[in-house]
């Protein structure tokens, strides 16, 4: 069989595909334009994208493909009504990075809790060298203890983070878009709740039309000033350019995001201009990519190419 990783950069080079040699010829590449898909996957008969767009138009190119393994949880990329029509399995990967996205909320946000940028700065610019006192406290910073932190998302990632928040003595509240109830500890919210009695808000839900711009100026302004908004689910579920204004005119106190509405960050974002640097830190749609999340992907993909030549349904999509 003839297996097609197109972007293998995009799970890094420091993880390794060897496992996957084991049910043929194994084809990695770097990275993969649209335009080039169809000529690496004209003869394939196992596909691995992440990013690449599998649309009908591209499929319809690739007669042998047997099976699609999606190397990440979200699956937009392809589409997956075609695939139904034309009998072709898809399989995706979930939860293997559940402990690292839930590791980084938490990375982003003891950052802005403790005002760690205008410290380490103070530090490193010589002004702690300067100065005649053997500390700086005059950006003033508080404990986790006794907030409330709202789970937007109580899926598998959102209870992760709800239990860390428990352990640094949070009260913790959650808002489900879909309507659906968990057999959780936690008080289930309304969306003007979660936005009124937050001191923190984690982003933790998938991508859907009840939550593309969930976050918008409005709901910025019902949040409290002092609140800090967490982004690592998906970036359309905030409005960039209304938390930009949110963060500027002082209707929140901070933000971290690890996704955006396009990414890369567009050089013209108008978040790359926020002035107060304090209020606002931004990572690379990084928080899902620890060395051990990545393996366990490559691990889930080969656990699914099995699943399916030995004829069970594993991880499927379709």
């Amino acid at each position: 069989m003839k297996i097609v990783v197109l972007e293998a950069d995009a799970v890094g080079r420091d993880v390794s595909y060897e496992p996957l040699k084991e049910f043929g010829e194994l084809m990695l590449y770097d990275s993969t334009p649209n335009d080039m898909i169809v000529d690496r996957i004209k003869d394939a008969d196992i596909v691995i994208p992440n990013k690449c767009l599998l649309t009908a138009k591209v499929l319809e190119n690739a007669p042998d493909i047997k099976l699609i393994c999606e190397a990440a949880t979200g699956y937009n990329n392809i589409d997956i009504d075609y695939c139904k029509e034309n009998g072709i399995p898809v399989c995706n990967v979930s939860g293997y990075s559940t402990d690292n996205v839930a590791q980084h909320t938490f990375a982003l946000l003891l950052h802005l809790v403790d005002r760690l940028d205008y410290y380490s700065t103070y530090v490193e610019d010589g002004d702690y060298s300067l100065g005649s006192s053997f500390t700086n406290v005059s950006r003033p910073y508080h404990e986790l203890n006794g907030m409330t932190y709202g789970v937007c998302g109580m899926g598998k990632i959102g209870r992760r983070v709800a239990a860390i928040a428990e352990a640094f003595g949070m009260n913790v509240i959650y808002y489900s878009a879909s309507g659906n109830t968990y057999d959780v500890p936690y008080r289930a919210a309304t969306f003007e709740e979660l936005l009124k009695e937050s001191d923190v808000i984690g982003v933790h839900c998938p991508l859907t039309e009840d939550t593309k711009g969930l976050f918008d100026l409005n709901a910025f302004r019902q949040m409290k000033k002092s609140a800090i908004l967490i982004n690592v689910a998906r970036g359309p579920i905030v409005v960039e350019d209304d938390l930009y204004r949110a963060l500027e005119e002082g209707e929140i106190q901070a933000a971290g995001l690890d996704v955006f509405e396009s990414e890369p960050l567009p050089k013209n974002s108008k978040l790359l201009n926020v002035l107060n640097r304090d209020r606002l830190i931004m990572t690379p749609h990084t928080a899902w990519g620890s060395v051990e999340a990545r393996s366990r992907l490559i691990e889930e993909i080969r656990l699914n190419i099995r699943a399916y030549l030995d004829g069970e349904s594993r991880s499927r999509i379709v």
